[in-house]
């Protein structure tokens, strides 16, 4: 096989909780599983080995809030469209990490706002993750026409060997003209990639059962409402929570408007899975770097003074810095009440 990773020492690259990156390589062949266990099917009826025999076939494990997954899809949007005349299906199986992810509704939200048009298996009872014995969120499987998985790649980056492997396979099971051309891909906004020689600071969970670094006083205290207030400086990597809070196993609650988060981080992005806690609900929130608007710093999900409103479960890009990149302290302040915080991402 052709491909070689370019993996090595991209940390954060792959996402898989308690565990670093992961490479793509060629594997020992062996046959695609069952996608039988999952849940449902978006964009297509349901798909089977029999069913797929003949074509070349990328599955893509994702779920919908996961930054590594968000800037893969580009790429493999673009290949699902450039190479289906030619014999290429590409799957996607959603499996879920945060419970709001099984939601259906969610899920069908996030394949249309994203432009997902090829098939989705969604795979809420991880069975189809199983089958396959998969660990991570990217992961793509190349699978060839006579039905054998001939390689895998975990994780973000080498999207040109990844492409030149989709070739590979398409040639071998006689597909017509071929150009080893690769096709060019300019991501914007959410999915871009992370600017990887400035980061710093890596993803942080913020419910009490998987997170880091939290500072405020007296520590988290689990499910219950608490008044928290923050240290007079934080180091880097730390945050803390102010005003009355709910830190639960999953997701933290502001109880009262403006209940505050601060972060102290290092990295061009900072990206912050959240949503309202009673779904169809609206939360205003304003986000201050150093204490003052971002202005030409902002991210998609907020203006220039850093005024922004959840109104769905997902993933929010709060700040894109332009210029300089260094520690500097990021705070969120809830406007209203019943804001739930799940997941810190940078870039």
């Amino acid at each position: 096989m052709v491909l070689a990773t370019l993996l090595a020492g991209l940390a954060g690259s792959a996402h898989r909780p308690g565990a670093g990156p992961s490479s793509g390589v060629p594997v020992a062949a062996r046959s695609l599983p069952s996608f039988s266990g999952a849940t449902g099917w978006l964009n297509s009826q349901p798909l089977t080995e029999a069913s797929l025999r003949g074509n070349v076939v990328l599955v893509e494990f994702w779920t919908y809030t996961c930054v590594n997954w968000r800037r893969t899809l580009p790429y493999v949007r673009t290949w699902a469209e450039k190479y289906k005349e030619q014999g290429l299906v590409v799957i996607g199986v959603h499996t879920p990490e945060f419970s709001f992810e099984k939601n259906a509704d969610n899920v069908k939200w996030a394949v249309k706002d994203m432009k997902i048009l090829f098939p989705v298996a969604t795979d809420n009872d991880y069975a189809v993750w199983r089958a396959f014995d998969n660990e991570y969120w990217p992961a793509l499987y190349f699978i060839d026409a006579k039905g054998r998985i001939r390689h895998t790649h975990f994780g973000e980056g080498s999207y040109d060997q990844s492409e030149k492997v989709i070739q590979q396979l398409l040639a071998e099971a006689g597909a017509k003209g071929i150009s080893s051309q690769l096709t060019p891909v300019d991501p914007t906004g959410a999915e871009t990639a992370a600017d990887w020689r400035t980061l710093q600071s890596s993803e942080n969970y913020l419910g009490y059962e998987r997170t880091a670094n939290f500072a405020s006083p007296g520590g988290a205290i689990a499910d219950q409402r608490r008044e928290y207030i923050a240290p007079t400086t934080l180091r880097l990597n730390q945050w803390a929570l102010m005003g009355n809070w709910t830190m639960g196993k999953e997701a933290d609650v502001v109880n009262e408007r403006n209940g505050r988060l601060r972060y102290r981080w290092h990295a061009r992005d900072v990206n912050l899975i959240m949503g309202p806690a009673a779904p169809g609900n609206a939360v205003r929130f304003r986000v201050l770097i150093d204490g003052k608007a971002p202005g030409a710093a902002h991210g998609d999900d907020v203006d220039e003074e850093g005024n922004g409103t959840l109104k769905e479960q997902r993933i929010y890009q709060l700040i894109r810095q332009p210029s300089t990149i260094a520690d500097r302290e990021f705070e969120i302040v809830f406007l209203d009440a019943g804001a739930a915080v799940f997941d810190f991402t940078f870039g």
